[in-house]
């Protein structure tokens, strides 16, 4: 099976616990001055967006958690082939970790030390 293209997605997501969301906040805002974007319309989970660099960083406040988790996006050529690539060596999915809009080109999987990545569609 020959290799789909993966490049960088555009966005990494920091999934913070509720007891520490405001000093991580508070830390990209207020000592290193990120500039703070406009929130998305609609989340599921509280977030605060910051230009970082050519990145937006997602950083969401998460009921449950213990620790910060970092999850990252990977844009593949073709999403389907993509799928059936990392299947077949033995990345897991994990499309119930948080739910996609139904009509989106994409789906979770967790990599190897258990770190989440959005695979989506070239854009």
């Amino acid at each position: 099976m020959e290799r789909p293209q993966f490049t960088a997605g555009r966005n990494i997501a920091m999934k913070v616990p509720v007891h520490e969301y405001e000093s991580v906040v508070a830390f990209y805002a207020d000592v290193l001055g990120f500039e703070r974007l406009d929130a998305p319309a609609a989340s599921a989970t509280p977030t605060v967006r910051f230009a970082f660099g050519d990145k937006v960083l997602w950083i969401d406040r998460v009921p449950g958690l213990s620790q910060a988790e970092i999850w990252l996006e990977i844009v593949a050529d073709d999403v389907e082939e993509a799928a059936a690539y990392l299947a077949a060596r033995g990345c897991a999915r994990c499309d119930d970790i948080e739910p996609l809009p139904p009509d989106f080109r994409g789906f979770w999987i967790s990599a190897p030390g258990n770190i989440i990545h959005l695979i989506t569609g070239a854009r």
